[in-house]
């Protein structure tokens, strides 16, 4: 790619960002707004905002180079992600809503009346929202190194600096916009060089540049040693369908509905919206298994979206399909960044700031610095495998946490406290401890990918300890519980908009 073209395409969509953001300034005038969009963002807006953060690095870039690394195994992520949302949709998007909390700290403490159960939940958030910052910031190092040859640490700072700038112009009303307008880029950015490659590797527009190799398939045999058996992928749909539970930024976005049953449409139209999408990266990596096999040899397999419209079209044509890309992938950092660093925000300015535009927009830079000095002195792994661990986590903790508190009565505090204690340090120890094991031990699968059996640890332990507590009950948990279930009144919902 001519990297003045991969500048330009980086340099565009930053512009697009910050143009949308400064728009988003001009409606935002209340706490509320800043917060919460102030509960009136309509489904189909929303459902394109949501598809637009939770399309990150690992979706953008990771699933293709997975697929091209495993074969078909790499599909069982876009599986876990997907099904991830019908979880959401039937046990969490509308009685989450109908709680009327800013934050998920707010919904452990209006359900629990605990403090501590608070101070615990925030606190896993903020930790978990900077795990999963980081990769962002590894891919768009590899993104602007790739495209532009600039020094990685440029799209890094790039990233955030143009977050910053967004979150702080106009909080979640500002971000709404930005990524409704950001997934339908991802979406173009795929679609259309796909198109492309398909017309010329079937032969519609002649014979690809250089080629394909002799006797390939476009399903070859997938590598012994990359196999995922029975536990890991067991262990993998676990922690992406209860991890995406807990994701910060995907809950925040259903505080901003206006009411549970536009949370639930907003759900079944981020289902169809990432079903489109994850028809495209699948395409990518099953046609760089064939033409860009160098890239499985190098362990680049990251590249192959940014790499292969100009290796197979090569020209001019080749180079404009690829600054689409980057483009589309400069956005998948933007956006998904944008979204945990609001919610992150939201989160640190009520424990620390005292809420308020102005202890949001501190709380904002402070949820952007952390991460970003953590991606300059890290490595960049496999981005869908590194996000794969922050699902696991969450999964272990915030996600038994909202089934819990939402679906049983008789969860405490002090249960709500050890099983989010209990999954999380168990989860931290596995990712601590699996690359330090090494080797190809039963010991090291079960801390490669712990999700099988820190999730239900998590939940025993809630389930338990309550059992054991059950003076510790909040006395105002019936009243809750049915403001969670019973579906809000067409007059009182329209009243909350006057």
């Amino acid at each position: 790619m001519n990297p003045a073209i991969g500048f330009l395409a980086v340099l565009a969509v930053s512009a697009a960002t910050a143009l949308i953001s400064f728009y988003g300034l001009r409606i935002s005038r209340t706490t509320d707004d800043f917060y919460v969009a102030s509960r009136s963002v309509p489904p189909w807006l929303n459902a394109s905002a949501m598809g637009g953060e939770y399309l990150s690095a690992a979706s953008f870039l990771g699933i293709a180079g997975l697929i091209m690394l495993t074969g078909i195994n790499g599909l069982w992520f876009p599986i876990g992600y997907t099904a991830g949302y019908l979880m959401l949709l039937f046990f969490v998007a509308a009685p989450l809503r109908r709680s009327g909390a800013y934050t998920v700290p707010d919904f452990a403490h209006a359900r629990l009346a605990s403090p501590l159960a608070r101070h615990v939940t925030s606190i896993l958030i903020v930790v978990i929202g900077w795990f999963y910052i980081v990769p962002q910031l590894h891919g768009a190092s590899l993104t602007i190194l790739t495209a532009t040859g600039l020094p990685s640490w440029v799209g890094a700072v790039a990233v955030m600096l143009v977050v910053i700038l967004t979150v702080v112009a106009g909080g979640m009303r500002s971000i709404t916009l930005v990524q409704s307008f950001q997934y339908w880029l991802k979406l173009t950015a795929m679609a259309v060089p796909v198109m492309f490659i398909l017309l010329m590797v079937t032969g519609a527009t002649g014979t690809p540049a250089g080629g394909a190799p002799a006797g390939a398939e476009f399903f070859p045999d997938t590598d012994p040693a990359s196999r995922r058996d029975l536990y890991g992928t067991l262990s993998l749909l676990v922690a992406l369908m209860f991890g995406t539970l807990g994701l910060p930024h995907v809950l925040a976005r259903f505080y901003t509905n206006p009411d549970g049953a536009s949370a639930r449409r907003t759900t079944l139209l981020v289902l169809g919206l990432l079903s489109v999408f994850y028809l495209f990266p699948t395409v990518f990596g099953v046609v760089g298994r064939v033409f860009l096999p160098e890239l499985v040899a190098g362990g680049s397999t990251d590249t192959a979206v940014l790499l292969l419209p100009g290796t197979l079209i090569g020209g001019l044509g080749g180079s404009l399909l690829s600054a689409l890309v980057v483009a589309g992938a400069f956005a998948a950092f933007l956006s998904t960044t944008s979204g945990l660093v609001v919610s992150l925000a939201g989160v640190a300015s009520q424990e620390l700031f005292g809420g308020g535009i102005r202890g949001f927009r501190i709380a904002a830079v402070a949820a952007a610095v952390v991460p970003l000095g953590l991606a300059l002195v890290t490595g960049s792994p496999a981005l869908a495998q590194s996000v794969g661990l922050v699902f696991a986590l969450t999964a272990s903790t915030v996600g038994p946490l909202l089934l819990l508190g939402i679906w049983w009565r008789g969860l405490t505090d002090a249960g709500a406290v050890a099983g989010m204690l209990a999954g999380g340090l168990l989860c931290l120890t596995a990712m601590v401890a699996g690359p330090l094991l090494g080797g190809d031990s039963p010991l090291h699968r079960l801390l490669a990918e712990p999700a099988a059996w820190t999730v239900p640890t998590a939940f025993a332990t809630m389930v338990l300890v309550s059992l054991a507590t059950r003076g510790r009950r909040n006395p105002g948990t019936a009243r809750f519980m049915t403001k969670l279930h019973v579906p809000e009144r067409p007059h009182a919902v329209a009243g909350q908009g006057r």
